[in-house]
């Protein structure tokens, strides 16, 4: 038996409370190791206590409990991840890309007009952190005990990564007596440098594949399905934030401000990072902003920028979310790192919706972590404004340290009789048609249905539940029917066969029949859920049951001219053009009249009679609270009069509609000299419809 001189011998069955002591003592070196860097006691010292607790485990299965140092590694090798609901949702912040001064004071006065505060109003106080380059994590305790730990996924449900985080010594398993009954903290798993040059050094050894950064490697280990293997990737984790907490009234934590948050979370033995700091206004955001930027390079893990919160939590909750962002917090990007290469050429790249984008092949460099041979040019008034060239030597960088772009040109370097860049006017893909929308910076294939590169796109539109609805087709199908070359073109869904249906890898004779069947039962469709299914540029649903309403009939929508399309309700410039350039394509029309052929109906009926309304063709904005209306009964009034109201102000909105405590879209009304109307006036316009 393993003994010390902190534990005598002990008699089978083991003392429980000796049990106790040994994960006490474990857990507070492991702190005092992984978090503090001050460890007391000699690496063998720690070894002879955990192994003397692995022993009791291991002959008393009865005494492991889930915050047991030894449940840090080990657990068998899961089949794939469970999916996990957060309970608050994990919200992504607003990138600032401004890398000047201008960024954070950009932020601070928008945060200041939010407030309503004044030049002579004191300074708005900020906590200010670095932005980590890792993978964000939702660690779940219930009474003390890591019970979950999950990514953030789409921000409404994430991955449960329990076992492989379990194996991140800077995580406590266990927390102390006063923490809430229910702790959820958020913060980030990352790989500090020095860990990913040892393990890149070990793959190498081992004949392995190296990782190209730090963020790669930590998002990889997190995402093992064998917690074994996670347990040898050497991850750390920095706390900064709250997730689901048991709320103040019942026991929970009465926190004033961010900052409070913070040092009471370090207190609960989570790693917070020594760069947080309390900042005064714009001044010392910039200050911050600046520092942190001279220590990036030094540092022992990779940042790519700092994140601004407003402290006090009582006007974080004052100023609230704006599109599932929260307006009291900025993520201030620092410059990519860049790189010097040269041009081999220019190509056009056709994505899925059809939108074509010039792409610059370089000669290879290593730029951010990567090795670049791509760089996005992003459309042809970006490719001539940076006057990009084949043959030219140019700065690249990894725009937000993700996207490669081209930054600049160096001039000097050009090679004689090097020529401009113009966009191509046909699709390189299919021929048809490329065109560029008034108010658009991108050139569109017109091809939707016929183009192969958007093929997949195409398909999965058209059976989506909205549209005509075929239940069972989803991505990886449709990647198996397009790669395997069995798709075409649309119609050649109808034309499938069980025999080629089942003979796809992994595809069971009684699903490839339920395709069939759905298949079959999607060609009894609408007129308004056809049209949508065809993928035209802007033409949504409500778009499509206007048109289908207006017209009656697909014939009449497709011979349409401008004018009788802007005479439909909800579509204006723009949809009219989508519309006809779309069936003006000969070989749209022709996918059309195939996917009749094969067999697919809708009932049709007579145009409905021209009602035109007051409101018809002026669009509104909403903001601020309004004395008597709520937003939805304003909008459904609005609406319902033949107006359109929209979420943004610009020079195309007629009426912005202001209630008390109107923000920056009031400012933005006055600013473009667009119409301000309160409550009395929307009804004054509401009531001359009557």
């Amino acid at each position: 038996m393993v003994t010390n001189d902190l534990f005598p011998p002990q008699a089978l069955p083991p003392d429980p409370a000796h049990v106790a002591q040994l994960r006490r003592l474990l857990h507070e070196h492991a702190h005092l190791y992984y978090v503090q860097d001050t460890p007391t006691i000699p690496d063998a010292e720690y070894d002879r206590l955990f192994q003397e607790l692995q022993a009791i485990e291991a002959q008393h299965p009865e005494l492991v409990a889930p915050d047991s140092p030894t449940q840090r590694v080990g657990g068998r090798a899961l089949d794939q991840f469970a999916s996990v609901r957060h309970a608050v949702p994990m919200l992504s912040i607003r990138t600032e890309t401004d890398t000047d001064a201008s960024g954070a004071q950009n932020f601070d006065a928008r945060v200041r007009r939010e407030l309503g505060l004044d030049e002579s109003a004191p300074a708005v106080e900020y906590v200010a952190e670095p932005k980590f380059d890792g993978l964000a994590m939702n660690l779940r305790y219930e009474n003390g005990v890591l019970v979950q730990a999950a990514t953030r996924g789409d921000g409404e449900a994430g991955e449960d990564v329990t076992q492989n985080v379990r194996t991140i010594g800077q995580i406590p398993l266990r927390l102390p007596k006063d923490v809430p009954p229910i702790l959820e903290v958020r913060g980030e798993v990352y790989m500090r440098r020095d860990d990913f040059e040892r393990l890149n050094e070990q793959q190498r050894e081992r004949g392995q594949k190296s990782f190209v950064n730090p963020r790669n490697a930590a998002a990889g280990a997190v995402r093992q399905l064998d917690p074994a293997i996670a347990a040898q990737r050497p991850l750390s984790f920095f706390a900064y934030g709250l997730g689901e907490v048991t709320p103040e009234q019942t026991g929970g934590p009465a926190f004033g401000t961010h900052y409070e948050l913070l040092q009471a979370l370090k207190i609960w033995g989570f790693p917070v990072s020594a760069l947080v700091g309390i900042a005064q206004g714009a001044p010392e955001l910039v200050a911050y902003y600046d520092l942190i930027g001279q220590q990036r390079d030094p540092l022992p893990f990779d940042i790519d920028g700092v994140v601004y919160k407003v402290n006090s939590l009582a006007l974080q909750r004052r100023m609230g979310f704006v599109t599932r962002e929260p307006r009291w917090a900025v993520a201030h990007k620092f410059p990519a790192q860049e790189q010097l290469t040269t041009v081999l050429g220019i190509d056009v790249q056709v994505g899925r919706t059809g939108k074509l984008t010039p792409v610059a092949k370089l000669v290879p460099v290593f730029v951010g972590g990567v090795t670049v041979t791509n760089a996005t040019l992003h459309n042809e008034d970006e490719a001539r404004r940076k006057d990009v060239r084949v043959g030219d030597t140019v700065i690249v960088r990894r725009a937000g340290d993700v996207i490669p772009e081209v930054v600049s040109v160096l001039l000097d370097k050009r090679p004689p009789g090097a020529t401009e860049f113009t966009m191509l006017r046909q699709c390189p893909v299919c021929a048809s048609a490329a065109v560029r929308e008034d108010g658009e910076v991108d050139y569109r294939c017109t091809g939707g249905l016929f183009c192969s590169a958007q093929r997949k796109q195409a398909i999965l539109h058209f059976a989506q539940r909205r549209a005509v609805e075929v239940e069972g087709l989803g991505e990886k199908l449709v990647d198996q029917l397009v790669d395997g070359n069995v798709i075409r073109i649309l119609p050649d869904l109808y034309r499938l066969g069980l025999t080629s249906l089942a003979s796809l890898d992994r595809m069971a004779a009684k699903s490839a029949q339920n395709i069939l069947q759905a298949l079959e039962k999607s060609k009894q469709t609408t007129l308004p859920r056809f049209l949508f299914g065809l993928g035209i540029r802007h033409v949504g649903e409500a778009t499509a049951k206007e048109l289908a309403r207006h017209f009656g009939s697909l014939d009449a929508i497709m011979d349409a001219s401008l004018e009788q399309l802007l005479q439909v309700s909800d579509v204006g410039p723009t949809v009219a053009q989508s519309l006809r350039t779309f069936f003006d394509q000969p070989h749209n029309r022709e996918v059309v009249d195939q996917l009749r052929a094969c067999g697919v109906t809708w009932q049709e009926g007579p145009p409905a009679p021209v009602t035109p309304t007051p409101l018809t063709g002026k669009t509104f904005v909403l903001t601020g609270t309004l004395p008597t209306m709520s937003r939805d009964e304003a909008k459904d009034q609005i609406e319902a009069a033949g107006g359109k109201v929209a979420g943004s102000v610009s020079k195309k909105t007629t009426f912005v509609v202001a209630g008390v405590e109107a923000g920056s879209k009031l400012t933005k009304a006055q600013e473009l000299g667009v119409a301000v109307l309160d409550e009395a006036g929307l009804k004054e316009l509401l009531n001359d419809r009557a």
